[in-house]
């Protein structure tokens, strides 16, 4: 008799994205100081609407530095008080999602729904890369994002162009040591001004 020999067969295992949102200015500005002012950001909530909230339901997972989240999360835990706010929509998802701070100075998390991340900064997001679930978005802040991008751990960018030139402020690729090529996805014109720019990394 004839011998058939089978191949063993694994489970084909995706790692979840890490995805980008911000808003930026034409010349690349995400902020204008150190508390990531955007004072100037274009307010087109009927036309990016959809685009934000489809970013959420394709995620289960909020990513922030520590000095984000003291004014982030206490924010949306009181817009979702509020159910006549033009927000509460996007309130409701933040604050249901889960949250995980990554913090030196932190002990323990003040806010619900949140987990701390003190471990080393490439370490735990591969972890939360490989866990079970959605995607991870990260909303900012500045210094934070900076980071992830230095260490490559980033998939996909999703930009926010205002038609607004600021001159000077806050940059998110400045820890950069050489150029980073991206390839874009997808490229929204509203009819504020604004463009989404949709890249991932190569």
């Amino acid at each position: 008799n004839r011998q058939i020999n089978k191949k063993q067969t694994r489970p084909i295992t995706f790692m979840r994205k890490l995805i980008l949102q911000m808003q930026t200015s034409l010349d690349g500005f995400v902020s204008t100081g150190p508390n990531d002012e955007q004072t100037w950001v274009t307010w087109d909530l009927d036309g990016i609407k959809q685009y934000v909230l489809d970013l959420f339901d394709s995620t289960d997972t909020i990513i922030m530095g520590r000095k984000l989240a003291i004014d982030y999360i206490p924010f949306w835990q009181d817009t979702v008080t509020k159910p006549d706010d033009p927000m509460i929509e996007f309130a409701k998802r933040i604050v249901a999602a889960k949250k995980i701070v990554f913090t030196k100075t932190l002990d323990k998390s003040p806010w619900d729904n949140t987990e701390l991340a003190k471990g080393n900064l490439v370490d735990e997001i591969q972890k939360l890369k490989n866990q079970a679930g959605k995607d991870i978005v990260v909303y900012g802040g500045s210094s934070f994002v900076s980071a992830l991008i230095r260490d490559g751990l980033i998939d996909e960018f999703q930009f926010y162009i205002n038609p607004v030139a600021l001159g000077k402020g806050v940059h998110i690729f400045d820890q950069l040591d050489n150029f980073k090529q991206l390839k874009l996805k997808k490229s929204i014109t509203f009819d504020s001004g604004i463009i989404m720019l949709t890249y991932e990394s190569r």
